[in-house]
């Protein structure tokens, strides 16, 4: 299935890592932390940065650990992610005031995120970007389960935030995904969603064209203008 830009758009669901706010920092530095203190020798940070976005369940069996490690090295990430990494963080520029203008221009926004909603709702909330999505923190869709949470796939947290935006009256055909990585786009794919890529967060060059975005901003200020022309 050819997926193409709508002609009208009426609901975007959003990205948050890498998409709204830089928080590469806090995850990376958290993640050293949890190789080191669950007893496993630290990656590189060049392969730290490819964990930024996608569920982190998927990450760590890409790079051959097993569940009962994986599950090990997340607890140890979250015991110091809750402490000191959530919000070593921040807003890329440009963001708010674009938030602000498609709301202006009518669209509905919604957050669609591989991180555990808990953790999700923090972010968004700590930084005020609430204020800018359809029923404040509810319109933040994380992974589900807390435990089991940075396993969950991005497709599961999509169907959500899709289903809401249809209980807003949503046209599935007028719904866009916004994402700065390929999983972004690959589970968009899945529902027949659309994904609009950004090339401020984590994505490797030409990742997101290979992945079947069907546009790329470069700023926000350029997003709006995709989103709304």
């Amino acid at each position: 299935m050819t997926l193409s830009l709508p002609h009208r758009i009426t609901h975007v669901l959003l990205d948050l890592d890498g998409t709204l706010t830089d928080s590469a920092p806090g995850i990376i530095g958290s993640l050293r932390t949890g190789f080191a203190d669950a007893g496993f020798a630290v990656p590189s940070d060049e392969v730290l940065r490819t964990f930024v976005g996608p569920p982190l369940g998927t990450s760590l069996a890409g790079i051959g650990q097993s569940a009962a490690d994986a599950a090990a090295t997340i607890a140890a990430y979250r015991r110091d992610f809750e402490v000191r990494g959530m919000f070593d963080n921040s807003v890329f520029d440009g963001v708010p005031e674009a938030l602000a203008e498609l709301r202006a221009a009518g669209l509905t926004l919604l957050v669609a995120t591989a991180k555990p909603e808990l953790y999700a709702r923090k972010i968004v909330e700590h930084f005020g970007l609430d204020g800018y999505l359809a029923g404040g923190l509810d319109g933040v869709h994380g992974a589900g389960d807390y435990e089991a949470g940075e396993s969950e796939g991005k497709e599961v947290v999509v169907e959500r935030a899709l289903a809401h935006a249809v209980a807003l009256g949503a046209d599935p055909g007028q719904v866009v995904m916004v994402g700065d990585r390929e999983h972004d786009v690959h589970a968009a794919a899945h529902h027949g969603i659309p994904t609009v890529g950004v090339t401020w967060g984590y994505a490797a060059p030409g990742e997101l064209e290979a992945a079947g975005a069907v546009a790329t901003a470069t700023t926000p200020a350029e997003l709006r203008k995709l989103l709304t022309s």
